[in-house]
């Protein structure tokens, strides 16, 4: 049994070259590991995933075990190794990319003294308003790229110093997912200027801590994780995971990069020509751009690496939308509900939304907005809803994009929009709602696992085995295009819905 399988193997990747980069991707909703070849194409079957569940309250928590976490990516490693069998042994590195903006607090040894915090928990929302009022906030933004927000160190730091200050003074170290994981791997572990670059508390043109808000936050430099690019790799396994995986002990793990630079990378969205515009668990639109870029209020810059940043902004619901709709109301999930949705006119259920489950990010800033619906009637139904809810995500989405367009107003050719996750590319519907409701021809990425693609790419890039990221080949299917009837019937439900946030929430 044990020949077949191998000569299965060999039959099916004979068309794929070596070496091999095992890349991991971790998100607000499952770990996965993949094998990627020299040209950065995924390798057939050669692919773990296990979903998990976050923890959640009516208080706002939305966070994880840390260590569940990264029994889980252990487990998808097993799996990758054995399904690989003798190919295994030409992996060259390891690439890894994690969800932006956790927290975790570790002690003297090591070990978690708090649940990872992910961008979702909205509890430190009065701390953000707190900090607001004590900080120069503009300048924050200038030099962090970042606003004051839930979803951000700053924030995060000042609510667990005020709600569980002997915590807070036990904390040795503070850090995201991905130092943690390589820890717990490798014994030590280096912060990537993209990890860093999405706590709100790295200045993006220096690539050093803030040492104001370090200040104010009373936060030591000892406390924050060693900083470095991504060629900074770490070799050597702890020794029982040296015995476990033997043919990752002398090879390179590079450090994490967040999982939207890393999209970006993988969707083909390398250069500043095509934008990325995803929608997962949440949804976001990007563009690489220098690094010295200063972003507008409503959108943030991170960091790729050292000379590359990411303009773009984010909105804090996407998929867990839908899911919450589908789970509450009975509903299929969204790719089988996709061909009802169709059927349904443009914006013909009299419905206003603010689709804000988790709070707001871009373009207000407002962590503790809530999901709000008005014109329900005796006719609603719940497929009805779901359309409304596709139809008001794409306008928040809309109003991102216009952000960029006015910021990179000097771009002198409209960007190529390069759609990706698992909601967008699941959902032929929700495409051509964003593509209405944009104006703009969408292209739907063929490759299912951008992020991980990208992280793969980066270490290949690395290595010296591709040479320039920006100008490898992506695959996209045919572009969906606008239509401008529908496009005015959605200018019209946008501004609706811009009245309503406007008397919720302000400007």
């Amino acid at each position: 049994m044990k020949e077949t399988t191998s000569t299965n193997i060999q039959q099916q990747t004979q068309s794929y070259t070596q070496p091999y980069i095992l890349a991991l991707d971790i998100g607000t909703s499952s770990v996965r590991a993949l094998l990627f070849d020299s040209s950065g194409t995924a390798v057939p079957n050669m692919l773990a995933q296990h979903t998990y569940a976050l923890t959640i309250s009516n208080e706002g928590e939305v966070s994880v075990d840390a260590d569940m976490l990264v029994d889980l990516v252990a487990q998808s490693i097993d799996e990758v190794l054995a399904a690989a069998g003798p190919l295994a042994s030409h992996i060259k590195a390891v690439a890894t990319d994690t969800f932006w903006h956790t927290l975790l607090g570790v002690d003297a040894s090591g070990l978690p003294l708090t649940p990872l915090l992910t961008w979702e928990d909205t509890r430190p929302g009065s701390a953000a308003a707190e900090l607001r009022t004590q900080l120069d906030e503009d300048a924050i933004h200038k030099r962090t790229g970042a606003r004051i927000h839930a979803s951000y160190w700053p924030a995060k730091l000042r609510w667990l110093s005020t709600e569980q200050p002997e915590l807070f003074k036990q904390t040795a170290q503070w850090l995201s997912f991905g130092e943690y994981l390589h820890r717990r791997f490798l014994g030590r572990s280096v912060c990537s200027f993209s990890m860093a670059s999405g706590t709100g508390m790295l200045v993006t043109r220096t690539h050093s801590w803030d040492e104001h808000l370090q200040e104010v936050l009373g936060v030591r430099h000892e406390q924050l994780p060693q900083l470095g690019d991504l060629q900074d790799s770490i070799r050597g396994l702890k020794p029982k995971f040296a015995e476990r995986w033997p043919v990752l002990q002398d090879i390179p793990w590079f450090p994490a990069v967040g999982d939207g630079a890393a999209a970006n990378v993988g969707s083909g969205c390398a250069t500043k020509e095509n934008w990325a515009i995803t929608i997962g668990t949440s949804s976001a639109i990007r563009v690489i751009v220098p690094p010295d870029i200063v972003p507008s209020k409503g959108l943030w810059l991170y960091l790729l690496d050292q000379k590359h940043g990411v303009l773009g902004g984010a909105l804090s619901e996407g998929g867990n939308v839908f899911a919450w709709l589908a789970s509450t109301l009975q509903l299929p999930p969204l790719a089988e509900a996709d061909s009802l949705v169709a059927d349904l006119p443009p914006d013909g259920h009299g419905l206003t939304i603010l689709p804000m489950l988790a709070g707001e990010r871009s373009p207000g800033w407002h962590s503790e907005a809530c999901m709000t619906i008005t014109g329900i009637n005796s006719h609603t139904s719940p497929i009805t809803l779901l359309r409304a809810t596709l139809e008001s995500l794409a306008y928040q989405l809309a109003e991102v994009y216009d952000q960029l367009n006015i910021a990179l107003e000097q771009q002198e050719i409209a960007p190529t929009l390069i759609g990706s996750g698992g909601a967008m590319l699941s959902s032929r519907t929700l495409q051509g709602i964003v593509a209405d409701s944009l104006n703009a021809p969408l292209y739907p990425l063929l490759e299912r696992e951008a992020s991980a693609r990208g992280v793969a790419l980066l270490a290949l890039e690395a290595l010296g085995i591709i040479h320039d990221i920006a100008h490898v080949p992506v695959e996209l299917e045919a572009p969906v295009l606008p239509d401008e009837a529908r496009h005015a019937i959605y200018e019209n439900a946008t501004n609706r819905q811009r009245k309503l946030y406007h008397t919720l929430l302000g400007e």
